[in-house]
């Protein structure tokens, strides 16, 4: 039987339960995550943005996922647009013809993240708007928030949720126009413009 020496810090290796997560990179990205539109269609976006920490830092192991209606406003509800190898079981990508409304993408070492999907129809009462998922390190529990295009200043003044908020943290939730068809949407988890966050009960 072997003997360790475990009097120092350093002589003990680590073992499982000395590991920092969740490793959001293993398992779960996935090729033409965030590819949500299908190829050519006129009505794609492109919603693009950056995942901050409470000091202002950008997250580079961070997950954003999105769900979205298409452009009348329909949620989907079509079988998943992931291919797989038949043979090995790995993921090939989207097939690029179905539009599921759901995507997800991981932040790169810059913390950054973009995803093409279909410009949002509106929805009841609600201003058109992407549904949004947050993990990353140091949540226990994953956030949900909303990002609303800016054309839709009409619509944002009768929505139930941003009519709801002080002017200054209606902000959080709605992008910003980069050029035709792109958008910015910045994710704060805390601190200074800290992005509005929704609790389901």
């Amino acid at each position: 039987m072997t003997k360790i020496d475990t009097s120092s810090p350093e002589s003990v290796l680590p073992t499982p339960s000395h590991t920092v997560g969740p490793f959001y990179g293993y398992a779960l990205p996935f090729p033409g995550g965030g590819d949500i539109a299908p190829v050519g269609h006129p009505d794609t976006i492109t919603v693009q943005g950056y995942v901050y920490d409470g000091e202002g830092r950008p997250l580079p192991d961070a997950f954003v996922e999105l769900w979205g209606p298409d452009p009348d406003g329909r949620v989907p509800a079509v079988d998943g647009s992931i291919r797989r190898d038949p043979s090995t079981g790995g993921y090939l990508g989207r097939n690029g013809v179905e539009f599921t409304g759901w995507g997800r993408v991981q932040t790169d070492a810059n913390g950054h993240w973009y995803a093409r999907t279909l410009r949002p129809g509106a929805r009841g009462r609600s201003a058109p708007y992407l549904s949004v998922c947050v993990f990353a390190r140091g949540l226990l529990v994953h956030l949900f928030t909303r990002t609303y295009l800016p054309e839709d200043t009409a619509a944002h003044a009768t929505d139930p949720l941003l009519a709801g908020l002080d002017p200054a943290r209606r902000g959080t939730l709605i992008a910003t126009a980069d050029a035709q068809g792109t958008y910015r949407f910045d994710i704060r988890l805390q601190g200074e413009g800290e992005t509005v966050f929704l609790e389901f009960q």
